[in-house]
């Protein structure tokens, strides 16, 4: 990847990321899950897929489906970064006035189908994915899973469907950050080694650092993975990511800040490091 290129993707990552910021306020938002995927939806947009403000309709564009619905604060950053919503749109979170709201809505324009249970794209997106084979098309599907989604069965029911018809063109981002809601999966429910988990279930797989432009590129532009499986990123991420304050604390998952809360985070997201000592100490709402 070029320096340019770089440059251009990490500020673009910046902008999104103070977007998510500012949509803690009013009744917040689900900030460090969002945080964490910020370059897995800004290099598929703006790199990636073939979609922009003009094709959403198309029947040859690509599609991205958000099935770990809650980090939509990133996707709507993005969209808005790149046109596909105006900017002001996103001071009207959780207003009744529009639908910029906690899950995606099919309403906001880049948006292609809605998501908050979750579980329930992979199966979307394969159907997709599917028709557009029967229809000898070459539109790439991706969906976006978080990691603490995987212990939804349909996720894996999906796949041998998937594999069984050789969806090739259908890949499976998975948003590795360690966390599923306010604990860390480990944890919980365990869920390496994730890589043969999905090699067992008939996946090609490739393991990345998700916050590496170049890594994602690389793993991109390799797909199709194989002739006749389905593709799998899994995405090594960090909650929080860009607040070192918050980042990889189980209790930063949904956060409501004050303005003035609000603008000490955006110091730190530009490094400050006065402003980060004293949001370590952000009480959580």
């Amino acid at each position: 990847m070029t320096k340019d290129k770089l440059s251009g993707l990490q500020d673009l990552a910046l902008k999104v990321r103070e977007h998510i910021i500012e949509m803690t306020a009013g009744g917040g938002c689900f900030i460090g899950a969002s945080l964490s995927c910020v370059e897995l939806m800004v290099y598929l947009y703006a790199e990636y897929l073939n979609i922009d403000s003009s094709n959403l309709q198309h029947p040859e564009r690509d599609y991205l489906f958000l099935s770990k619905g809650h980090d939509v604060p990133a996707l709507y950053g993005t969209l808005a970064e790149l046109g596909f919503i105006e900017k002001a749109r996103l001071k009207q979170h959780l207003l009744a006035s529009d639908s910029i709201y906690w899950h995606p809505n099919r309403a906001i324009p880049g948006v292609e189908f809605h998501s908050g249970s979750l579980g329930h794209l992979p199966a979307v997106a394969a159907g997709v994915a599917m028709d557009c084979k029967l229809k000898g098309l070459q539109n790439r599907v991706v969906v976006i899973t978080g990691d603490g989604e995987l212990n939804e069965g349909s996720v894996w029911e999906s796949l041998l469907v998937a594999n069984a018809y050789g969806l090739n063109n259908l890949t499976i981002l998975v948003d590795r950050n360690q966390f599923q809601a306010n604990i860390r999966t480990e944890e919980l429910i365990p869920l390496e080694p994730l890589v043969d988990k999905f090699t067992a279930f008939g996946c090609a797989v490739k393991r990345i650092n998700g916050h590496d432009f170049d890594a994602l590129e690389e793993a991109f532009l390799g797909i199709p993975f194989t002739s006749d499986r389905v593709n799998v990123i899994i995405a090594d991420t960090v909650r929080g990511k860009g607040l070192p304050s918050i980042e990889a604390r189980a209790d930063r998952w949904f956060c409501a800040f004050s303005a003035t809360e609000i603008s000490q985070l955006l110091e730190e997201l530009h490094g400050n490091k006065e402003a980060r000592i004293e949001s370590e100490s952000l009480i959580v709402r």
